[in-house]
């Protein structure tokens, strides 16, 4: 597989600061201090609810919290667009624009970011393994293919820009096997070999521990456990939730 060119690497630590998201009588998301530093690969799980997909959404400044701060680097995310021009994401289809064929929606993010049709070219070819040639050249529009395929669109249209950033909410979901084991190894290029702060959130305990160095468990909006990934990890992790 080739390697994507990622931009020389500057400090992206990403710092979460008393952040608290509430809904009703519930806290979605309430968080003393959590850091991540630059380069890092950072894990998120937990069970259904936990805050995992709110936690992203305010890092993302996709909703806004109650209180609290997000920076990444020195750049806080609320109320200004800086950062989102290194920072590559994909939480849920929503993201997408279903009406669009993939190259078309390529062609829209590319434009977002000053990509030359030219280098747009060269970045989806990076993806051919990827894609598995389900993806480019089809007549579907993108709110017609699979759930597993609008993924993929989601993930590629997330790094076709560089980010030095990247936020993955569950990207090993509906993935068939092979593309599991094709992404865990392109995710893990971006870390050793590029230096991309990744946050990546998954149910799956296995996928997540062989691919971040560092894993926080989450429940119901509060850290649990905070965890330097090791041999012993997994099973750390199956042995709680086994007890929950």
């Amino acid at each position: 597989m080739k390697l994507l060119r990622i931009l020389e690497k500057d400090d992206m630590e990403i710092s979460i600061s008393n952040l608290k998201k509430i809904y009703g009588d519930y806290a979605a998301a309430d968080l003393a201090l959590l850091t991540i530093p630059s380069g890092e690969s950072f894990g998120l799980v937990g069970n259904n609810g936990a805050g995992k997909t709110t936690l992203f959404r305010c890092v993302l400044d996709l909703i806004e919290p109650d209180e609290g701060l997000v920076t990444i680097g020195d750049t806080s995310t609320s109320g200004n667009d800086s950062w989102k021009h290194f920072t590559g994401s994909f939480l849920d289809e929503g993201f997408l624009i279903g009406h669009l064929l993939p190259e078309e929606y390529f062609n829209f993010i590319a434009s977002i970011h000053g990509i030359t049709k030219t280098d747009l070219q060269a970045k989806l070819d990076e993806f051919e393994h990827l894609f598995n040639g389900e993806i480019l050249g089809g007549k579907k529009l993108i709110r017609d293919l699979s759930k597993g395929n609008q993924k993929k669109v989601g993930i590629a249209a997330s790094l076709v820009f560089d980010p030095k950033v990247l936020v993955l909410d569950e990207p090993f979901a509906n993935l068939d096997p092979s593309t599991q084991i094709r992404l865990k190894e392109l995710l893990r290029n971006l870390k050793d070999d590029h230096g991309v702060t990744m946050l990546i959130s998954s149910h799956d305990l296995s996928h997540v521990t062989e691919v971040c160095e560092r894993v926080v468990l989450l429940e119901k909006g509060k850290i649990i456990n905070d965890i330097r990934t090791s041999d012993g990890t997994l099973e750390e992790l199956e042995n709680y939730f086994a007890s929950v």
